[in-house]
């Protein structure tokens, strides 16, 4: 889904106003079932979540700290839940499958990185993380969910969304209430710049929390310079992407924008070919998107995040790892 733009009013618009009796509902529920108790796993785990419903930057926050871990010399595995896929798991993901429909996009980008298991059981799913050797499981999402504790929880911000509204769905994107979410947040990740992250962030430092800064950096791509693109995104802020390819040089002939997760049909592929036939340009989309795409249909533009102060977030999780093995 995309996000409704009254999410992002501020202050909240009368039809967020309208529903904030159905949020109070959701979130009375939401955050009595985030305070359950959990199964503990085998090794620690790290969760890479998020406070709102919709894109944050998770998966690339996940696969930027595995890769600290695996330098670290541990055994990171990462566990999802498949969104968008079919397989309930436990399973361990085989990227060469390219098989998004039966286990989600995330968890195919996340298996080039490192060992990915999916599972709507996030225990059982732990569990076969630490039979294929993990030493430490990073989940990709599942701040909210309670089954599996985690070691430590840290909340990704897209700066420039921050928590929209402050309201709780349907009324606006939070998730669960956010003073209900702190007590499980451990630090936060704040991606690119933008007032309504800094508010957050300035919160979380009010509560003693750490605030990692970051930025998703392009790789570079020649290919993409001065060069007429069509660009296409079913991700949670395409203008991201969007601005993001203008800031490599290339030159937008035109933009489509789908659903989160949105699975292309033969129609929507014709269509995004015949538009940038007639523009002359060729069609570029994310790396999420393009696991859902026949190989080669479009070009792809990689991004990693990049931290301001690596050491500091190295610090923060050698102190995960050093107290959970203590």
């Amino acid at each position: 889904m995309r996000a409704p733009g009254f999410w992002a009013q501020t202050p909240p618009s009368p039809l967020a106003r309208a529903l904030v009796p159905a949020g109070g509902l959701y979130g009375r529920f939401t955050a009595k079932r985030m305070d359950a108790p959990g199964e503990r796993a085998a090794c620690p785990v790290l969760c890479i979540g998020n406070l709102t419903l919709g894109g944050a930057g998770k998966t690339p926050t996940a696969i930027a700290i595995a890769t600290m871990l695996r330098e670290q010399g541990k055994r990171a595995a990462f566990l999802s839940r498949g969104y968008g896929g079919r397989e309930r798991g436990p399973l361990v993901v085989d990227p060469a499958l390219r098989i998004a429909d039966a286990v989600g996009d995330e968890p195919l980008l996340l298996a080039r990185v490192a060992p990915t298991v999916v599972s709507r059981d996030r225990p059982a799913g732990a569990r076969l993380c630490v039979a294929q050797g993990a030493d430490i499981v990073v989940m990709d999402d599942g701040l909210q969910n309670p089954s599996l504790i985690k070691d430590v929880s840290l909340a990704v911000i897209d700066a420039g969304a921050g928590i929209g509204n402050g309201l709780t769905f349907p009324a606006g994107p939070l998730r669960v209430p956010l003073a209900r979410q702190w007590p499980h947040v451990g630090g936060i990740v704040l991606i690119g710049d933008g007032h309504p992250g800094e508010a957050i962030a300035r919160e979380a430092e009010r509560r003693g929390l750490p605030v990692h800064r970051g930025r998703l950096v392009p790789q570079s791509d020649h290919r993409l310079e001065r060069h007429p693109v069509f660009a296409f995104a079913g991700i949670g802020r395409p203008e991201k992407f969007f601005e993001t390819l203008r800031g490599v040089g290339a030159h937008l002939a035109g933009t489509r924008v789908f659903g989160d997760h949105h699975r292309f049909s033969q129609s929507d592929l014709a269509g995004l070919a015949d538009a940038a036939r007639r523009v002359g340009a060729t069609l570029v989309t994310t790396e999420k998107d393009a696991v859902r795409l026949p190989k080669a249909f479009a070009q792809t533009l990689a991004v990693r995040l990049v931290f301001e102060d690596e050491a500091a977030l190295r610090t923060q999780l050698e102190g995960i790892l050093h107290s959970t093995t203590a």
